[in-house]
C-alpha cells in the first residue's frame, strides 16, 4: 500500500463520501478525520462528504450527508465514538449506488466490520454494473479483532488497554472478602481475542473463558475451587460469546446478521454462587462460614466507547492514508490492514465470509494456559480442532500476529 506515480481522478473530478457502520470502535474519528486530510491535502479533493449513520444515510444523502471542513473534524480524534453516526441493518445496493451516481461521488471509503464489507463488495458490484466509475475503499472496523489475515483490526489494542483497570478493580473486590470470585464479561462474539490479550496484559487472571475453547461446566468449577483453595479469591474473564451451548441459548440475529449472545456473566456469576452454595461446603473448614461470593464487572461498552491510544492513533492515520493512496490510483473493492507488520491492500473478496478466531493450538493460547494455570478444556473433551477449525486453504492457515487463524462461516441464516 502507498501512494502511486499516476492517479486517475483528477482533482476537480474526484469527489468522495466516507461511511462508518456497525458498532463503535477506539479511532473511528481518527479514521474519518485522515481520510479527509490526506483527501484534501495531498490530493487537492474539494468535495469530501460524510454520511450519517452508517448506510441508512444513503437514502436521504441531502439531509444526512455532510460536506466535511477543517472545521469538523478539529480534534475529532480525542474523542470516542464516531462524529458521524453509524447504525446496523442493510438497505438494498442499488439505492446507495443511486446516492453515489446522483450525487457525482466517485469515491467511496467504508468503515465497518464483516456485514458492512459484504454490503461494500454488491455497493462495488453495482456499481460496475452500471458502468459507473467509482472506487470502493474499506477500513476494515471490529473490535473483536476478527478480520481474518492482517495483523490486528485499529482499535483493539486501546480496548484491551482499557480493560486492564477494569479488570484490576474487579480483583481487588475478590481478594477484599473471604472466597472471593471476580467475573469480568469482554466483548468477543465469535473471537475472545480481548479476553486472550487482556488476561495475558493483566497477569493476575486465574481463569480465562472464549468462544473458541469449549469446556464442560463441571471442569471450570473444579478450576475455580481449586484456586479459591490455594489463594482464597480467583479472577475469571469471560468473552461474551462463550458458554451459550452450555447456557442452551437459541441462536438470535441482529439487523446486520450478528449473532445476539445470552449474557454468558450473569449465567456464570450465578452458576458459581448457586455451586458454592451447596451444603456439601459448610462443613469444609475452607468454605464453612465464608461462602464463595461472586462479583460481575461488565464493561463490554466501555472498554470500546473510548479514544484511540497513541498506537492506534498511529495505524488508523495509516490505514486512512494507505486507503486514499489506493483509491486514487483506481483501486476499487479493496481493504487496508498491516499483513506482516507491512501495510499493504487485500482483495475484499478474501475476507468477506471469514473470520480470524482465537487459534487453541497456538502459542499465545498456549501461554495464557500457563498464566492462568487453567487446564486446555477442550483437551480434557478429547477434541482436536486441528484438521477442521481452521481454514485449510494456505493462505489462510497459518497464525496471525494475535494468536489466531481463519475460519470461513458463509453468509449471515436469512
Amino acid at each position: 500500500a502507498g501512494p502511486r506515480r499516476r492517479v486517475v481522478f483528477s482533482p476537480g473530478e474526484a469527489k468522495a463520501a466516507i461511511v462508518t457502520c456497525g458498532g463503535v470502535c477506539p479511532g473511528l474519528n481518527t479514521v474519518v478525520r485522515e481520510l479527509y486530510r490526506c483527501l484534501t491535502r495531498q490530493y487537492g479533493v474539494d468535495a469530501v462528504y460524510g454520511v450519517r449513520n452508517g448506510y441508512s444515510g444513503f437514502k436521504n444523502f441531502d439531509r444526512d450527508a455532510v460536506l466535511l471542513e477543517d472545521r469538523f473534524v478539529y480534534e475529532i480524534q480525542r474523542q470516542g465514538g464516531t462524529v458521524l453516526g453509524s447504525s446496523r441493518g442493510t438497505i438494498p445496493a442499488t439505492e446507495i449506488a443511486d446516492a453515489l451516481v446522483e450525487n457525482g461521488i466517485t469515491m467511496l471509503f467504508v468503515v465497518g466490520g464483516d456485514g458492512t464489507m459484504k454490503g461494500a463488495s454488491k455497493i462495488d458490484d453495482e456499481m460496475a454494473r452500471r458502468g459507473t466509475k467509482c472506487a470502493v475503499a474499506v477500513v476494515p472496523k471490529t473490535i473483536d479483532n476478527d478480520i481474518p489475515l492482517i495483523d490486528f483490526s485499529f482499535g483493539f489494542h486501546s480496548a484491551v488497554e482499557a480493560a486492564i483497570p477494569l479488570i484490576a478493580a474487579a480483583n481487588v473486590e475478590a481478594a477484599s472478602c473471604p472466597n472471593g470470585v471476580g467475573v469480568v464479561k469482554l466483548m468477543g462474539r465469535h473471537s475472545g481475542f480481548i479476553a486472550l490479550h487482556a488476561t495475558l496484559a493483566s497477569g493476575d487472571v486465574d481463569l480465562c473463558l472464549v468462544p473458541e475453547s469449549d469446556f464442560e461446566l463441571d471442569a471450570v468449577l473444579d478450576h475455580v475451587e481449586a484456586v479459591l483453595r490455594k489463594q482464597g479469591h480467583a479472577l475469571v474473564i469471560v468473552a461474551e460469546g462463550a458458554g451459550q451451548t452450555q447456557m442452551g441459548a437459541e441462536p438470535k440475529y441482529d439487523a446486520s446478521g450478528n449473532i445476539l449472545n445470552e449474557d454468558v456473566g450473569l449465567w456464570l456469576k450465578g452458576v458459581i454462587a448457586k455451586h458454592f452454595g451447596q451444603a456439601k461446603y459448610d462443613a469444609d473448614p475452607a468454605f464453612a462460614g465464608k461462602k464463595a461470593k461472586p462479583f460481575l464487572v461488565d464493561p463490554t461498552y466501555a472498554i470500546r466507547a473510548v479514544p484511540a491510544n497513541a498506537a492506534d492513533q498511529v495505524y488508523c492515520s495509516s490505514l486512512a492514508h494507505a486507503a486514499v493512496h489506493g483509491a486514487m490510483a483506481g483501486y476499487t473493492r479493496f481493504i487496508v490492514g498491516d499483513i506482516n507488520t507491512r501495510l499493504a491492500m487485500l482483495p475484499l473478496d478474501v475476507v468477506v465470509n471469514r473470520r480470524n478466531v482465537v487459534a487453541i493450538r497456538d502459542r499465545m493460547w498456549t501461554r495464557l494456559l500457563f498464566s492462568t494455570g487453567q487446564p486446555p478444556f477442550e483437551a480434557a473433551r478429547g477434541e482436536d480442532f486441528d484438521d477442521e477449525y481452521c481454514d485449510p486453504e494456505p493462505l489462510y492457515r497459518d497464525e496471525t500476529a494475535s494468536g489466531g487463524c481463519t475460519v470461513s462461516f458463509g453468509d449471515a441464516p436469512f
